[in-house]
């Protein structure tokens, strides 16, 4: 479809949270995007339902263009949930296009994590051990579950991600006897987030003599942040006290 400054927000950005989006910002007088249009338009047509292409003349609708800092054309951008997620510029071609587009389109693994169940998650690890959302999701199953052993196998080979790092330092903490800390994760697995911050900011303080409890903390409070997202009130909030107590 083509898209217009008035209607980018709707056929775009609202749209990509239910299937990605692919932009193709083009104007007529562009030989290269003339070129482009075809390969591109085959390469989602491939997908069916799974991809849509929209088109804008970036002549007609410059607000647009400016906003996503169009300087040259053809200019291709894809969105998925609301944000930018790839882009490319100039003619590429056929098999560049068809990776740019296949990269858009979920995996197997991709839907099976999806529906969020052992059983399903279990599956997408298997099809894929480096799907780190199914390994995310698979841990909170088994953390509420109170199955912790096989948390640390599980999120270690992603512990660079601060959801992994976050239950990794939940399931070590486990065992310690400070009030703080036991009121901080027990709130914490019961929704309570305030209070939980509250607690586990409270530890923090008072454990500047105990560095790696006080590691486990920081990664707790910021897996808290992730999930909380990171322009939610509390984490602007406890995110700033959580700095002063460290530094």
């Amino acid at each position: 479809m083509d898209s217009t400054d008035a209607t980018f927000q709707q056929d775009v950005i609202e749209r990509s949270h239910e299937v990605p989006v692919v932009v193709d910002f083009w104007a007529p007088w562009c030989g290269p995007c003339r070129q482009l249009a075809p390969v591109l338009e085959a390469a989602v047509d491939r997908h069916a339902d799974e991809v849509v292409l929209v088109k804008v003349n970036i002549d007609e609708n410059p607000a647009v263009a400016g906003e996503y800092r169009v300087q040259s054309i053809p200019f291709v951008a894809a969105f998925r949930d609301g944000k930018p997620v790839g882009e490319f510029v100039g003619l590429q071609p056929a098999p560049s296009v068809e990776a740019f587009v296949n990269a858009l389109v979920p995996t197997r693994a991709d839907r099976l994590a999806a529906l969020g169940d052992e059983d399903s998650l279990r599956e997408a690890l298997v099809l894929d051990a480096g799907h780190t959302p199914a390994r995310l999701a698979l841990a909170r199953l088994l953390l509420a579950d109170g199955r912790t052993d096989e948390i640390p196998e599980l999120l270690e080979p992603v512990s660079y991600d601060p959801a992994a790092a976050g239950m990794l330092a939940r399931v070590r903490l486990a065992g310690v006897e400070v009030p703080d800390v036991v009121a901080g994760l027990d709130a914490l697995d019961g929704g309570r987030t305030e209070q939980a911050l509250t607690h586990l900011l409270d530890a923090v303080r008072a454990s500047s003599a105990q560095p790696e409890l006080r590691d486990d903390l920081r990664a707790v409070m910021v897996g808290a942040f992730g999930d909380l997202g990171e322009h939610h009130p509390l984490t602007v909030r406890f995110r700033k006290r959580l700095a002063q107590a460290l530094y």
